[in-house]
């Protein structure tokens, strides 16, 4: 299910309008958000936990996360 503006806005906090569209473009689903966004602040830690690497969905919210752009 695709997410809705308020979903992005649950996982991230007050965010720019076009990082609302460039994440709800990815066709992402929420929990694939979480899990971007757990990647961000802790990629390190939750390597270390074993978890697998991020899909490449995933990866690509994590990329657009990172982005000098962004206002997160």
């Amino acid at each position: 299910m695709t997410m809705t503006r308020d979903d992005i806005i649950s996982v991230l906090g007050p965010v720019d309008d076009a990082v609302i569209a460039d994440i709800a473009s990815t066709g992402a689903t929420i929990e694939e958000l979480r899990e971007a966004f757990a990647w961000v602040g802790a990629d390190e830690a939750l390597v270390n936990e074993g978890r697998p690497l991020p899909s490449a969905r995933v990866a690509t919210l994590i990329g657009l996360l990172e982005s000098p752009d962004d206002d997160i």
